[in-house]
């Protein structure tokens, strides 16, 4: 009797000439996994990875503390280091300038130099040197006025940072000139033309000095974190009105040594210097 061979029923998927797949049948599929092949590789692999990594984060996490969130630079746009860098280029260049201011901010200060005709030469603030440094003033000003805005959240929407900071310059360039104007005017009317001028250079005087520290404030706001957003603003306000204070007593002395009449002084201070400054804090008075 002849023993037939058996009959070969394997079929063979050739994936390449390294490796080849082999179905023991061709019409089986796998179609779930045992529980015991969950104790083989690579589950059983996969399964101590991930136990160990959990371990390792654990460990970690324990030593570790909450943070902060850290706060957003929202004073730190590219155009406002450009503003700085100019300011402070500009006020390294003029030297001249600034070693007089210095004496001139002593005499401000201690109220000197009152009838002096250094004290009321108009036309000194209209050097080229002493034009720029008006300048400079303005922007540093104005870039205060931004950063004000800013913090407070009282920039209109739909306008932006550097264009918020053309609309503060623009109003505080038109309002000095108004400013310079009116006492021009004033004293030619009142034929008090030196007392006027005097005041109009301690105007821009006054203006420069506080420029001054609001540029540093400016930058210790922008680009440090040594002391409260809040407190630096809270000074810069303080500056402000010491140095308006200030400006005042020495309009009074002004008057007072050249013997001008007490009716102008209360008429020009209400007019001109108690009602604007009275809008502007019912202004800013709403943004607390």
């Amino acid at each position: 009797m002849n023993i037939s061979d058996p009959i070969d029923t394997f079929a063979v998927c050739i994936r390449n000439t390294v490796s080849d797949v082999t179905f023991y049948d061709s019409a089986n599929l796998v179609t779930r996994i045992d529980k015991t092949e969950l104790t083989r590789f690579p589950y059983q692999f996969t399964e101590k990875n991930s136990i160990r990594e959990t371990a390792v984060r654990e460990t970690l996490t324990k030593h570790l503390k909450d943070g902060r969130e850290m706060p957003v630079r929202s004073f730190h746009d590219d155009w406002i280091v450009l503003v700085v860098l100019v300011s402070a280029f500009l006020y390294s260049v003029f030297r001249t300038v600034s070693k007089r201011m210095i004496s001139e901010v002593t005499r401000f200060i201690f109220s000197r130099g009152i009838g002096d005709p250094a004290s009321r030469d108009i036309a000194a603030l209209f050097h080229w040197e002493s034009t720029i440094m008006n300048l400079i003033t303005f922007f540093n000003l104005a870039l205060f006025a931004y950063c004000t805005a800013l913090y407070y959240d009282s920039i209109p929407s739909g306008i932006s940072g550097f264009l918020y900071w053309i609309i503060a310059l623009g109003i505080i360039v038109a309002a000095i000139t108004i400013r310079h104007i009116t006492c021009y005017f004033t004293g030619k009317v009142s034929t008090e033309n030196n007392a006027f001028n005097e005041y109009i250079v301690t105007i821009y005087l006054s203006y420069r000095m506080m420029a001054l520290v609001l540029f540093v404030l400016v930058i210790l706001i922008s680009y440090t974190r040594l002391f409260p957003v809040k407190v630096l603003f809270l000074t810069g306000f303080i500056t402000i009105s010491i140095l308006y204070l200030m400006r005042i007593i020495r309009l009074f002395l002004i008057f007072i040594k050249r013997n001008i009449s007490v009716l102008y002084l209360i008429l020009y201070l209400c007019a001109l210097e108690f009602l604007p400054v009275v809008i502007i804090v019912k202004y800013f008075t709403g943004l607390f």
